[in-house]
Order: structure tokens, then sequence, then C-alpha cells
């Protein structure tokens, strides 16, 4: 019970550190950011509208972040991927498996046509995050279904935090630059992930409410799973 309640506690702190973007903060300084395009398909087939040129730290923020959500949404796709292969027989948890897995590939598409439409250099890396993220799936599953939500929460739980943090770094980089905020290219990569965030939220909610926590061997599970993902984040940034 104990270790019950610090889970529970300390997923309920990371929504309180997430969720504020979506309501007071993101809706003050981001009001109008909502777009039919953006909540459609988060991505316009021309080139949005900026007010200027981005500057050389913009830009690099802009390409930097775009190549490595690309690589994290690839590895969420292969992770359910693997999950699906192993779960596709189970009338329960087929179905809850292929929709969070259509979700990541709405995601992976649509950082896609981002990668290229910005011409940015996917990570080098993507040859082993396909084969780390089918393995991971594809390994926790056979593990049995709450392994399989262990991973979920683990990996919802570090992509959520680190678009969290994508988010703030845009809205403090363009705090001054109010008119950058209501048109462009970083506006619409604010709204791309603000979307993108509260969906893999909701897989994290999903996991828990089928017992992640139960998984045997839970802490060590998620301990590796979540260090592997901080790994992979800094690494598909830089190289």
């Amino acid at each position: 019970m104990a270790n019950r309640f610090l889970y529970t506690s300390s997923h309920s702190l990371l929504r309180s550190q997430l969720q504020p973007l979506a309501s007071s903060a993101l809706s003050h300084r981001c009001r109008g950011l909502n777009s039919a395009a953006a909540a459609s398909s988060g991505i316009s087939d021309t080139k949005a509208a900026s007010s200027r040129p981005l500057t050389t730290r913009e830009r690099e923020f802009l390409e930097r972040a775009i190549r490595v959500n690309q690589a994290g949404e690839l590895g969420a796709n292969l992770i359910y991927e693997g999950q699906y292969a192993v779960f596709k027989s189970d009338p329960r948890l087929r179905p809850l498996i292929r929709h969070m897995w259509d979700q990541e590939v709405h995601h992976l598409d649509t950082f896609n046509k981002l990668i290229a439409k910005h011409r940015i250099r996917p990570t080098a890396m993507r040859p082993l995050w396909n084969i780390a993220g089918y393995a991971l799936g594809v390994g926790t599953a056979l593990l049995g279904e709450k392994a399989a939500m262990a991973c979920t929460e683990a990996v919802e739980t570090e992509i959520g935090g680190h678009y969290n943090d994508q988010i703030r770094a845009l809205l403090d980089m363009l705090k001054d630059d109010k008119e950058l905020l209501k048109s462009g290219e970083l506006r619409e990569l604010i709204d791309t992930i603000r979307k993108f965030r509260d969906e893999e939220l909701e897989h994290l909610d999903t996991a828990v409410e089928h017992d992640a926590k139960g998984a045997d061997g839970y802490v060590i599970l998620s301990t590796v799973i979540r260090g592997g993902c901080k790994a992979a984040i800094w690494i598909s940034s830089r190289v």
C-alpha cells in the first residue's frame, strides 16, 4: 500500500507539472493557438506565415526539437507495434493497444512531414531505435499485460515531460515576441506538441488504470525503461 501511495503521489505530481501549461500558462500566453489546422493534422501544407525570419537560435531549436520528436514517435510506434503483435488475439487488449498505436502513427506521420517541410536531417540512430523499440514492445508484452502497461507508463512519463520542457522553452524564447507566437513555424510547433502531449498523457492514464504498478519487478523495469528513454532523447537531439 505504501508503494502504491508513493506511485499515485508521483503520478499526481507529474500531471500537476505537465497540466499547468495546458491551462493557465498556455491559455494565458497562447490564446488562439488551437486553430482548425492544428486540431486536424498539426501541419499546414504551405509555409506558415511569420512576422520575421527565425533567428539562428530559434532555427536550431526548431530543427533539434523536430528531429528528436520524430525519433521518439518512431520508438513509440514500434513499441506499440511489438505489443500489438503479442496481444492481437486478445479481444480485450487488442482494441486498447490499437487505439494508442493509431495515435502514435498520426504523431509520427506529422513529424515526418515536418522533417520534410523544414529539410531537417533525421537522427542517425534510427536503425538502432527500430530494433530497440520493437524489441521493448514484444519483450514487455511477453512478460504480461501489467509489464506492457508498466512500459507504457514509463515511456509516456518521459515523453510527456520532454514535450512539456519543449513547450516551456518555446514560450520562454518567445515571451517578448508576441507576433511570432501568434503565427509562424514556432507557433505551429507549439500547437503540435501541445496536442500530442495531451494524447501521451492519455496513454499514461490508461497504463495506470490497467495496473502498471502491479507488474513484477515494476521498480526495476520502470527505472530501466525511463533511463533508456532519457538517453535516447539526449542522443537523438544531437546525432
